[in-house]
């Protein structure tokens, strides 16, 4: 059960955090913090559209959350593909009636060092992790913008980083490449769309490492650049966060709702560490 975090003044009780008559598309929302973010976003109050190549999970996501009362919509999104998001954003709009945010979620993870990678990888990392980002960005600009200017606080994109798109990566630099291109891409929009006058807010959320599907890609990485067993780089992993363990989805997902919410209404441009103190080293 989402825990909004709340505030007392002299009109009462405040709830915040809140997404009440908000519309969302997330993509990558078949699973992990993509499948938490929606469940969380659905609890705020919010009718959310997931977009995944992962039919068969995605159906799933959107059963469960109909299931505890929500509304939502799955639509297949292959983020590298043009078409596929103009789709996603039509559908969005046609079952709610608009857009007001964009969760930049979906990406992929190739643990190659500099000398292993290969044409093929960068290529394949820089269509999902960047390109995905660019097309899903331009594809939703209309309907946030036509949202936007309706709200009190305008509409909102959160775009998914990472600590290595704030400091390097040993193990994976190519990746790491793709997430900083995601850092500055988000702090560019987020200052064009200032400049320009919409409405709409652009902030990126760097996890650290997380204990799910890619977590655990990271850690078998880690393990086997450092001749370890799995057992050993987690543990190592877990370590290396200054709080002493691995995030959880929830963690990160907590974040996304926040930077959706108009709690964040004067961020825009901002890289928001949710990584155990990880980039505070």
């Amino acid at each position: 059960m989402y825990r909004y975090s709340v505030r007392t003044t002299s009109q009462g009780l405040i709830v915040m955090n809140r997404l009440d008559g908000k519309i969302a598309l997330i993509s990558g929302g078949a699973r992990g913090i993509g499948a938490e973010t929606a469940r969380l976003m659905v609890a705020a109050g919010a009718r959310v559209a997931i977009g995944d190549i992962l039919d068969e999970r995605g159906r799933a996501t959107r059963q469960a959350l109909e299931a505890d009362g929500g509304q939502a919509l799955y639509v297949h999104l292959d983020v590298t593909r043009a078409d596929d998001w103009a789709a996603a954003v039509a559908a969005a709009g046609a079952r709610f009636g608009g857009l007001d945010i964009l969760v930049n979620n979906a990406g992929i993870f190739i643990a190659k060092g500099i000398e292993e990678s290969t044409a093929a990888d960068w290529e394949r990392l820089c269509a999902v992790n960047l390109t995905g980002v660019v097309l899903g960005t331009q594809a939703a600009l209309p309907a946030l913008r036509e949202r936007g200017a309706k709200s009190a606080q305008g509409s909102a994109i959160v775009n998914l980083s990472s600590i290595v798109g704030l400091v390097g990566s040993s193990i994976a630099p190519l990746y790491s490449m793709t997430k900083g291109g995601v850092t500055m891409f988000t702090k560019s929009t987020a200052l064009e769309f200032a400049r320009k006058g919409y409405r709409i807010r652009v902030n990126s959320i760097h996890p650290g490492v997380i204990d799910d599907e890619m977590g655990a890609q990271t850690i078998t990485a880690r393990a086997q650049a450092r001749g370890e067993s799995d057992s050993t780089a987690r543990a190592q992993a877990g370590a290396a966060h200054p709080m002493g363990r691995l995030g959880t989805v929830t963690d990160i997902a907590n974040g996304i709702v926040f930077l959706a919410s108009d709690d964040a209404s004067f961020m825009t441009g901002a890289a928001l560490s949710v990584d155990g103190g990880w980039t505070a080293q």
